[in-house]
Order: structure tokens, then C-alpha cells, then sequence
């Protein structure tokens, strides 16, 4: 059997990668079902895309690499696609966008722009082995307890990297990548909680309040989550991509509100009132009782003196915590690292050694912020790998 193109992944980035590669294209995935982080991600309505999706917010060795498919479909073309197929998405904090109805729509929008594109999907095949002559790519399927052999002018690395393994995830691309020359970075878990050694935060499991986290000179103005393992929420989630384990991290808990200045003014008018009182009304209740551990929170507001409500509120403005570890590939939304992107053309994510293998999405060392930023790097790289095949077709 022969293709154009063969792809290896049915995710946001192999199948957006269909929809422009031209006819004679076969996508193969390991799953009974395809985009099936599409499906999960968003609480089930799918981030699709951030309205301020930019270089600076993508990490890699080579902070130029993306630009040029970013710039070239865009997060509007994206949105312009989700239109055309009048699927309903609303805008959330940040520029995030989601599906007003479920994820699966942008699953079936993907799929019927393949369909429209003439590419062919296989589900459940496996890939046992695979080899190049320099000119074609020959692959040795595994498909309904049947061997087919392949042959493709065109190999298309979308696997992903190795976040959330329950789901399949595996470290296929990077096997590829090495089998060809390719170089990777160094890669672990992103997007992902941070743990601690003891239960630190188990009595206030489930309590979420406003903060700016802050690591390696990164910080992020989003909410903390407190868990029974440590600490989650859309700023630690943030600041873990910058963590590497024995960093610190620093929570501000008091972002927008100057706390001298509201207990100075409570220490005149409400003398009486205890200091975990007064706190209570800028912080969830029973954060303050964890934090009155650590502080020395006890008495009452009018026996503060201004040098202890100065060192109070800077200990609430930098409140520094090590964290031991994270909760790894398991939960983590991405993997950071990945294909090193040195040999690979950024325009067309085509390798510059081996003509006809490209490399797409999540496999590649491109890691975009929370929000979604890495669904677009799949959409821009996949467009960017799909339209070069078809120009060199």
C-alpha cells in the first residue's frame, strides 16, 4: 500500500496536519477514538485557542522557532474555522476560548475537514516498524490483528509528548526523532501541580483564593488552588513550567490590596477586633487559620504595632514555599521539552537532514502557556507541515 503521507497521531496537531496535507494521506493512532485530549480538556468544552496568543508566551531552547507558523495561521484563522462550522465558543478570563456545548465538536470539525481533504484515518493500528531507503518512509502496521506494510513519501511525527500516560501518551516521537538523527531536549512535566513531602494542606484542601506566584523571575497573577498533595490552580500550574525541583517558589496573597494601610486604619476604628478577624476579610477563613501556624496572627488589631503590620503583610506578599516535587506526567497538561527544534525548518517543521519527515505539536520542544496556547502551536505547526507537503506535492 502507498501514500503521499502518512501521519502518526490522530490529535489536535496530526489531524489539523490532515486537513492540508492533500489527498493520499493516512493518519494512524493506538486509540479508539482520535483527539482524545481534545475531548478531556477545557472541563469537556475544550480551550481552543487564546485571543492573546503570542511568541513571548511559548517556552523552548530556541524562543524564535515558532514565530513564523504562529504568524502564519493565526488564533483568528482558528476561530474563523470554528465559525464556519457554527460551533458556539464563549470567552472566559484571559482570552481564553471555549465551546459554549461540548469538546467533541471541535473533534468532529476536525474530522470533516480530513473527510473534505480526502485523508483516510485508521484507529486502533500500531506502528511495529519503521525505516527509510532516502527517498520513502516504509512502515509495518498493526491493524485488526493484520500486518500491512506502507510505503509514504511523507512521515509526520504527532504522537505528543509523555503527559498523562492513562490516556496512551508515550514517548513514540522522540524514539522516531533519535531514529533519524533527530537530537531532544531534555523533557518533564508542565502545566502540572506541585507536591510536598507531608500533607501540608490537607486541612484546607479545596480552598482556592487570588495570588501572583512566583519562580525563577516568572510570575503569574491567577488563582491558587490548596490540595490535600500541595498546591494546583492556574498559577502554580503557570509557574510550573519555570519550577525545577529545589526551587522555591513565592506567593503573594495579597495582589491589589495594601494591607498596612487596611490594618492601620482598622487598628483606630475597630481596636478590638482579632487579628485573624480583620485578616478574614481579605483571606479565605480557614487560610488564615492554617497561616496563624506559621504567623504570629494572635491578639487584637489595636495592639499591632506598625513594625509587626509591615512584617505581616510583607510575610503575606512573599510567602515562600519549597515545593518537593510535582504530581508528573500523570496530571501534567503538557511535557516541556521535546524534539530539539535545531534541525527542523520553522517554516515548514520539516527536518533539514532527512527530506519528508516533519514534526508537529506537543512532540516538539514548543511549550505554550496554560489558556490555550499549546492546542494553537498544534493548530499553527500542523497547518505549517500540512500546506508544505502539499506545495511539494
Amino acid at each position: 500500500m502507498q501514500v503521499n503521507t502518512l501521519i502518526l497521531g490522530a490529535g489536535a496537531a496530526g489531524m489539523m496536519c490532515a486537513a492540508h496535507a492533500g489527498p493520499s494521506t493516512l493518519v494512524i493512532d493506538h486509540a479508539k477514538a482520535p483527539g482524545e485530549k481534545i475531548r478531556i480538556s477545557g472541563g469537556g468544552r475544550c480551550n481552543f485557542t487564546n485571543m492573546h496568543t503570542d511568541p513571548s508566551r511559548f517556552l523552548g531552547q530556541n524562543p524564535h522557532f515558532h514565530k513564523s507558523a504562529l504568524s502564519r495561521y493565526t488564533q483568528w484563522d482558528f476561530l474563523d474555522l470554528v465559525d464556519r462550522h457554527r460551533i458556539a465558543w464563549h470567552e472566559k478570563t484571559l482570552g481564553q476560548l471555549f465551546c459554549d456545548d461540548k469538546a467533541t465538536q471541535i473533534v468532529e470539525m476536525l474530522r470533516a475537514e480530513m473527510a473534505q481533504a480526502g485523508a483516510e484515518l485508521w484507529l486502533q493500528t500500531a506502528l511495529a516498524d519503521l525505516s527509510h531507503d532516502g527517498t520513502r518512509f516504509t512502515a509495518q502496521l498493526e491493524r485488526e490483528g493484520k500486518r500491512t506494510t506502507l510505503s509514504a513519501r511523507n512521515l509526520v511525527l504527532a504522537t505528543g509528548g509523555k503527559s498523562i500516560p492513562k490516556m496512551g501518551a508515550t514517548g513514540l516521537a522522540y524514539e522516531i526523532a533519535r531514529q533519524f538523527g533527530h537530537a531532544i531536549t531534555d523533557t518533564r512535566p508542565a502545566l502540572v501541580p506541585l507536591t510536598f513531602s507531608y500533607q501540608r494542606f490537607a486541612a484546607i484542601s479545596g480552598v482556592s483564593t487570588p495570588v501572583i506566584a512566583e519562580t525563577n523571575g516568572t510570575a503569574f497573577e491567577e488563582a491558587v488552588l490548596f490540595t490535600h498533595r500541595g498546591l494546583s490552580g492556574p498559577a502554580v500550574l503557570q509557574i510550573s513550567s519555570y519550577w525545577k525541583e529545589g526551587d522555591s517558589i513565592s506567593i503573594n496573597l495579597l495582589p491589589g490590596h495594601d494591607l498596612t494601610v487596611s490594618l492601620k486604619s482598622a487598628r483606630q476604628a475597630h481596636g478590638k477586633r482579632n487579628v485573624t478577624t480583620a485578616l478574614a476579610e481579605v483571606l479565605p477563613e480557614r487560610l488564615v487559620t492554617h497561616l496563624s501556624s506559621d504567623l504570629p496572627l494572635g491578639g487584637n488589631v489595636g495592639d499591632l504595632s506598625d513594625k509587626r503590620i509591615d512584617e505581616l503583610s510583607d510575610r503575606l506578599r512573599h510567602w515562600t514555599l519549597t515545593p518537593t516535587g510535582s504530581e508528573g506526567y500523570r496530571t501534567a497538561e503538557v511535557t516541556l521539552g521535546g524534539i530539539s527544534t535545531d534541525r527542523i525548518d520553522s517554516k515548514t517543521m520539516m527536518s533539514r537532514d532527512v527530506p519528508g519527515l516533519y514534526m508537529i505539536g506537543e512532540a516538539v520542544d514548543v511549550t505554550g502557556w496554560l489558556g490555550g496556547y499549546n492546542f494553537q502551536w498544534a493548530w499553527s505547526s500542523g497547518v505549517a507541515a500540512g500546506r508544505a507537503i502539499t506545495a511539494l506535492s
